[in-house]
């Protein structure tokens, strides 16, 4: 099996996986510098997710994956890698992956599908992230799902606004730059 790398999908992905992380260190600095109650809810502002998502369903599950591990991996070299990185990116892969299924299954994204999306990937991803946590730091699971809730709240409003706008929006852009062929 022979696989055609065209270079304006690696330009795109590049500059998804780009953008996201610039805006996650950004973010990431000024969450660092407020204080601690609000880190929380802070750090889960950015467009990680999105672009993931994004680059899944106009690419497919592979790019949307690397869209999303590449955006988390690039970020913390400039933040602080931890132990945390490998898991965060995975999840965040995922979110792009599943994207990609939206792709496979021809399923144009409209409004709805993608709050939607928005919604159970945020459910899922919180919730991997809190179990990780509770695994990592030897705390109830329960615990840190509850400590976990402005963390939820802020990451729902800030997908469900950006999927269902920009993520709508970048889909449409980014179908326009690429050629029919390569979708």
């Amino acid at each position: 099996m022979t696989y055609r790398i065209d270079t304006k999908v690696v330009a795109v992905v590049s500059s998804l996986v780009g953008a996201g992380a610039a805006v996650r260190i950004v973010l990431g600095r000024v969450a660092l510098a407020s204080p601690v109650a609000i880190y929380g809810v802070l750090i889960k502002i950015g467009l990680s997710e999105t672009l993931a998502f994004v680059c899944g369903v106009v690419f497919g599950p592979i790019h949307g994956f690397i869209t999303g591990m590449l955006t988390i991996v690039v970020s913390d070299l400039f933040m602080a890698p931890g132990p945390w990185t490998p898991y965060i990116s995975g999840i965040i892969g995922v979110v792009g992956f599943a994207g990609g299924l939206l792709n496979m299954l021809k399923v144009d994204p409209s409004r709805r599908i993608m709050i939607a999306s928005a919604v159970l990937l945020t459910l899922a991803s919180e919730f991997l992230q809190n179990l990780w946590v509770a695994l990592f730091f030897g705390i109830p699971v329960l615990a840190a799902l509850v400590s976990g809730v402005p963390s939820l709240v802020s990451a729902l409003i800030n997908n469900i606004a950006l999927f269902s706008t920009l993520g709508l929006r970048a889909v449409q852009m980014i179908h326009d730059l690429v050629p029919l062929e390569n979708k």
